[in-house]
């Protein structure tokens, strides 16, 4: 159970899966409000102020792609995409429209409610961050305040770039970033870098962060997606 209700906006034209998430949801403590289109869902979002969003993407009145851009222009509110297209390219046209995540249908309550519980985390710390600025990933503790990682307590050696795309993940741990969002945010869209380069990049980062770099475990690919660093520990 979630410690306070929060309002969930569920935007999906099957009733069936309206049924299964209205009844799931709500055994969790989430309050679900519905629409079935793309013009209810923007409604709904001025009306109902909702914590959270899932989005299909095939929607009666347009591609759930749009709502997802619309959405942005006004709303940091988390939104994971639930939809019958699994094609990689779904995948990161929708990340890259401004979803936080993605679930492909058919799936599990439990993976579908950890997703959900991951970027409302993330939403809340953004709007009130960690107290302290070190986060800890078992073994990799990364002190965003003094620019220090370390690995089992030694000193972690990056380069700038490694560093910055080591701190852009930490920064949104439990998200998946496509390559597209990280590229941006560290080299510029006029840059030229490419996914390639991308990727070398992150494997030298995980020759030096992980135990064992060719079975990652913090620092995970979203194949022909992006990459999502896994959560921190909570040592409050």
């Amino acid at each position: 159970m979630t410690d306070v209700s929060r309002v969930v906006l569920l935007v999906e034209d099957e009733p069936g899966m309206r049924r299964f998430l209205r009844a799931s949801l709500g055994s969790h403590d989430y309050r679900l409000v519905e629409a079935s289109t793309m013009v209810e869902g923007l409604e709904m979002m001025t009306t109902r102020s909702p914590e959270l969003v899932l989005l299909d993407l095939g929607l009666p009145d347009g591609d759930g792609i749009v709502l997802c851009r619309r959405l942005r222009e006004f709303s940091r509110v988390p939104i994971i995409v639930i939809s019958a297209r699994g094609q990689e390219d779904d995948k990161v046209a929708a990340l890259d429209a401004g979803a936080d995540d993605y679930v492909t249908k058919p799936f599990g309550i439990n993976e579908l409610l950890a997703r959900m519980r991951v970027a409302l985390r993330h939403a809340d710390q953004n709007a009130a961050p960690y107290a302290a600025s070190a986060l800890e990933f078992g073994e990799l503790r990364i002190d965003l305040g003094r620019r220090l990682v370390t690995r089992k307590d030694a000193p972690v050696h990056l380069t700038p770039i490694e560093y910055r795309l080591l701190s852009l993940r930490a920064q949104n741990a439990g998200r998946v970033l496509t390559h597209g969002q990280i590229i941006k945010e560290i080299w510029g869209l006029s840059s030229g870098t490419t996914a390639h380069h991308l990727r070398v990049h992150m494997a030298t980062l995980r020759r030096k962060i992980e135990r064992d770099p060719s079975r990652p475990v913090l620092l995970l690919t979203e194949s022909g997606v992006g990459y999502r660093l896994r959560e921190p520990e909570d040592t409050r």
